[in-house]
């Protein structure tokens, strides 16, 4: 059985926290019918969807009216994108600004309106430039708050954007509170904690939104489809106990991936990416030259760590990261370490003992 400490790919998915778990298993008992229904299961359905929304609201500070449950952070992202671009006069015709680093649901969304993107560029950082957004007009404007990959915090109060602006926060989403700019922001349970299958989608009272796809005749009439009452719960216990524990995970956290980082850079031709400050507290990225990073990935596993590989290479492509090509960084040998709220300081100790080993028999197998 693999030793959980070494599970360092929180980005990817965060374990599940105590308090879904615990909330989860009570609400299947009370959250299986029907929350349109008007008989007394329907009623404690509804209940307990309402009460969800208004926790993640509380913790997001939001209005609970402007909270709405989806099947996935990739679906609230669709919906959120396309939705704020429909609502716009003549949006189905209006192009999407985003940048160069943005998750590639928001690549696909933007895509698949068959209207060409405006692309902003970033620095080495991985940040836009404040004036990235300030050409756009007649559009929508999409901006993550925090790269999935390599963890940089985009300087959201700080841009200039004179149309309406989507958010992905699915990387930050409970990690750090949302920024002040938005009109629409998407979020994915399971990246804090909460249950698979489960996303967020916010849209700010009085946002030109109209629902892209086909309605349904929902609770919610932003989704789709019949809620997961107990998991909306659950991912809403999750949040707030993150919330509540925010400021010392975060800084314990922030500790950790500081150390990882400078011991990453000791290796040599090793290249640490991302904002060193201005960042998720929990993620680091490096790459490593002349180093396969799913080589890598599969070494470190070997050794009881699991971590993830941001080179997004796939057999029949080869392409590297979208996100470092952006930035020119270093591609190779891409790895993202992402701790849990359980990742200790021993364990962060044993990840750094390998490492520089994994790294240098690799590199041997290829005569360096």
């Amino acid at each position: 059985m693999r030793n959980a400490s070494g599970y360092l790919d929180a980005a990817s998915s965060e374990p599940l926290h105590p308090a879904a778990r615990e909330t989860l298993a009570a609400a299947l008992d009370r959250g299986y019918a029907d929350p349109r229904r008007l008989h007394g299961p329907g009623r404690d359905a509804r209940l307990l969807l309402d009460n969800a929304r208004a926790v993640v609201a509380e913790c997001l500070g939001v209005r609970a009216d402007e909270v709405t449950f989806t099947s996935s952070g990739t679906d609230a992202v669709h919906r959120g994108l396309l939705g704020l671009r429909l609502g716009l006069p003549h949006g189905a015709d209006t192009p999407v600004s985003h940048s160069a680093v943005e998750h590639s649901s928001v690549l696909h969304a933007a895509r698949w309106t068959g209207v060409e993107p405006v692309v902003a560029q970033v620095d080495r950082l991985g940040r836009v430039a404040p004036s990235g957004f300030a050409g756009s007009t007649g559009g929508v404007a999409a901006l993550q708050h925090a790269n999935h990959e390599v963890g940089t915090v985009q300087p959201l109060a700080d841009l200039e954007v004179g149309v309406p602006l989507f958010v992905d926060a699915c990387a930050s989403m409970g990690r750090l509170p949302l920024p002040d700019r938005w009109d629409v922001v998407a979020g994915s349970a399971h990246k804090w904690g909460g249950p698979a299958g489960v996303g967020v989608l916010v849209v700010r009272k009085g946002a030109l939104w109209v629902n892209p796809f086909p309605g349904d005749d929902r609770v919610d009439e932003r989704s789709a489809g019949f809620e997961n009452v107990p998991a909306a719960l659950a991912a809403a216990a999750a949040l707030r106990a993150v919330v509540t524990d925010r400021a010392e995970t975060n800084a314990r956290q922030h500790a950790l991936v500081d150390r990882i980082r400078a011991a990453a850079a000791e290796i040599p031709d090793v290249e640490v990416v991302g904002d060193p400050v201005d960042r998720l507290p929990h993620l680091v990225t490096f790459s490593c030259l002349y180093v396969d990073g799913e080589a890598i990935v599969t070494e470190l596993d070997r050794r009881g760590y699991g971590v993830a590989s941001g080179s997004a290479c796939t057999a029949s492509t080869l392409a590297p990261s979208h996100v470092l090509e952006a930035m020119g960084v270093l591609t190779h040998g891409n790895v993202r370490v992402s701790l849990t709220r359980e990742t200790t300081a021993a364990d962060v100790d044993g990840f750094l003992a390998v490492l520089p080993d994994v790294v240098r028999e690799i590199r041997s197998r290829v005569g360096l």
